[in-house]
Parts: C-alpha cells; sequence; structure tokens
C-alpha cells in the first residue's frame, strides 16, 4: 500500500529540511519515555522505535533549539502511545473503559502546566508526562500559545471518544463528518502549536484568528491526516477492521470499491496539495515575518509527514 500511496500523491513541492540534531533528540526523548513509565513493554517501545518520532518531529521543526525540538518530540512520542493505548490495547474500543483516562487527562490540562501543582498521580504515566509537556510549554511564557495547545489537546481527547463510540456500534461515519473530526484525532493541531512555539515569530492572536489563516491550517492538518491514512490504510485493512481512515469512509458513502476509493482518496489529497498552495501564495505575498513563519511551520508539516512516512517501519 506504500507503493500505491508514492504513485497516487503528489510530492508536496516544498523543501525537504531536517534539524541536525534529531539523533541527540531521539536519546533523549527515548530517555524521558522510559523515566515516566509511558511503555513498559518490549512490543510498545519497539512500536514506538518503529515511529521514530524524533525524525518527524526533525523535519517538521528542522530550524528551532534543540529544547524546543525535543518538547515536539515528545508530544509526538505521548501522541503516539496514547493512539497505541486506544488501537493496540483495546482502549479505543469500549467508550466505558476509555471515559475515566480520558477524564484524568483532561483534569491534568485543566492544571494549564502550573509547575506547583502536585505530580498528577491519578492519571498514570500518560498523565504524568502530559503534565510534564504543559509545564515545560508554560515555561516559554506565551501564554496564548499555552492556551491553545490545552484546547487543542482536550479535543483530541474528547474526539477519541468519538472514535470509541464508533468502534462499539461498527459505525463508519459520513466523508463530512470524518474531515471534520480528523483534524482533532490526528493530534495535527497540538503538533503545530508547538512547532509554532519553536519559533519567536508567530502572528498575534487577533491576527491568528483571520478566516484566510484559519482556512490554511484546517487545510495543512488535513493534508498531514490524509496522507497518514493512505501511507497506513495497508496495515489497518491487515489488523483489525477500523472505520477511521479517508479510504473507507468514502467506499462506505459511495460504494465504491476499494480500489476506487483509494483513488478517490488520493485525488482529494492533490486537489488539496494545489488548494493550499495558492492559499499560502496569497497570504505569503502581503504576510509579515509572523506569518511568513506560520506558513513555513505548515508547508514544513506537510512535507515532514509525507517524508517521514516513506520510511516509517510504524506503516509497514
Amino acid at each position: 500500500m506504500r507503493s500505491f500511496a508514492v504513485a497516487a500523491l503528489r510530492e508536496p513541492p516544498f523543501p525537504a529540511r531536517r534539524h541536525p540534531a534529531v539523533e541527540l533528540a531521539a536519546g533523549e526523548s527515548a530517555c524521558w519515555v522510559r523515566e515516566l513509565g509511558l511503555i513498559d513493554d518490549p512490543a510498545g517501545l519497539r512500536r514506538l522505535t518503529g515511529a521514530n518520532p524524533a525524525e518527524l518531529a526533525g523535519r517538521a521543526c528542522p530550524g528551532g533549539p534543540l529544547d524546543r525540538l525535543r518538547l515536539l518530540t515528545d508530544l509526538i512520542s505521548w501522541l503516539f502511545v496514547m493512539d497505541d493505548a486506544c488501537d493496540e490495547d483495546g482502549l479505543g474500543a469500549s467508550p466505558t473503559r476509555l471515559a475515566p483516562a480520558v477524564a484524568g487527562l483532561l483534569e491534568v490540562l485543566d492544571r494549564q502546566g502550573d509547575p506547583d501543582a502536585p505530580a498528577p498521580v491519578g492519571a498514570g504515566p500518560l498523565g504524568v508526562a502530559l503534565h510534564d509537556l504543559c509545564r515545560r510549554a508554560r515555561a516559554r511564557q506565551r501564554p496564548a500559545l499555552l492556551l491553545r495547545l490545552v484546547s487543542q489537546l482536550r479535543e483530541y481527547l474528547l474526539a477519541l471518544l468519538w472514535e470509541a463510540a464508533n468502534r462499539e456500534h461498527r459505525r463508519v461515519p459520513g466523508v463530512a463528518e470524518y474531515v471534520q473530526m480528523r483534524r482533532h484525532t490526528g493530534g495535527a493541531r497540538p503538533s503545530f502549536t508547538l512547532t509554532d512555539l519553536a519559533y519567536d515569530a508567530v502572528p498575534e492572536p487577533g491576527r491568528r484568528a483571520d478566516p484566510a489563516l484559519a482556512a490554511v491550517d484546517d487545510l495543512a492538518a488535513d493534508l498531514v491526516c490524509w496522507c497518514n491514512d493512505l501511507f497506513s490504510y495497508g496495515k489497518e485493512r491487515s489488523s483489525a477492521p477500523d472505520g477511521h481512515n479517508l479510504v473507507t469512509t468514502i467506499a462506505g458513502e459511495t460504494e465504491q470499491d476499494e480500489e476506487s476509493a483509494l483513488r478517490a482518496a488520493a485525488a482529494r489529497f492533490n486537489a488539496a496539495l494545489v488548494a493550499y498552495g495558492e492559499r499560502e501564495s496569497a497570504l505569503a505575498a502581503g504576510g509579515d515575518e509572523a506569518i511568513l513563519a506560520f506558513l513555513t511551520t505548515r508547508r514544513n508539516w506537510i512535507r515532514a509527514t509525507y517524508d517521514w512516512s516513506l520510511a516509517a517501519s510504524r506503516y509497514a
């Protein structure tokens, strides 16, 4: 299936870049995962190693300081561990099992990284790690970005309950519903925010609410998530059937066969990539340094996801 994605998807027309400290960040982040007890079994460690979160972070954030590359790498590691707890360990197949875990993590987010708050031991290692991520983001003293990060992580967790309810009832969502919810379940938005935090020039909150900027942000999240869907579809199809993939939702809604649905999903990605380029060019033409930094982060993420997906054994 990787060969289909390579053949059918347009390669993002952005320069491929990579942080020179990827290997260093990978080693330090792996220690962070072990020390906080996020993974305690060989299978989980193999899955996370295969995901190579530092490689993805280093391509998405090729020019930031090491400490902020580490923060992004740790967030991506946390998202992979949470994803595996839902998909591989069965937590995401039952809303009644997932809900208490989500509630505990929401309580951690309510602290907004307060360094004086006691360690959230009740939420387990995932909660301790989440609090550490928020604490380190808070230390950057960019309150608007911290609040955005917390809000996006809250949306991510609540969207996991939507997925769990669908799995429990063996429900395949419609395409429009899936596209909307995938922006939350994919973890792209909090990852964008921590990448923004790696650079000093970011749009002010008022400018950030510009509908044109929001539309570009949505398109970038869509492209990241749909690229992931197409590269991961083969692995998902070979394991337990799951309705949360762009290909599956297109097939379910249109009653197309698998090959036609794959081609329709690839065509949707390619059309969105063209639309992204047009919207980005319009914003860049009149943008200041902060807008250009914002756009660079999104294009780096689109290119990073494509390049990382070519080699990540997580989807082999």
